[in-house]
């Protein structure tokens, strides 16, 4: 007896095409219909709309992220953040002015 499969949406193609793609392409479509939570408000109701863009349904925030899932967030990106708000906040007085 044959094992079962689990190709998911990819059994649509049949016997064409062979095995090893058709299990790489249902794991893909699965991880990009897969619910994932917004960057922003961590709401767990992202969807895609286009390839790599991406639409939370309760901030309606509108952000880009990899071909099929959200990109996630780096520690670099928070550092650099970071460096900016302090260079901003060390900016020097002018008295001598008046």
């Amino acid at each position: 007896m044959a094992k079962k499969s689990k190709l998911g949406s990819a059994k649509r193609f049949g016997v064409r095409y062979g095995r090893t793609v058709k299990h790489n392409l249902a794991k893909i479509e699965a991880m990009q219909r897969a619910s994932t939570k917004c960057p922003f408000c961590l709401y767990d109701k992202v969807k895609r709309v286009a390839m790599g863009i991406f639409v939370c349904h309760k901030c309606d925030a509108k952000f880009t992220g990899r071909a099929y899932q959200v990109a996630p967030i780096k520690p670099v990106i928070q550092e650099k953040q970071e460096h900016v708000i302090e260079f901003v906040e060390e900016e020097p007085e002018d008295e001598d002015l008046e």
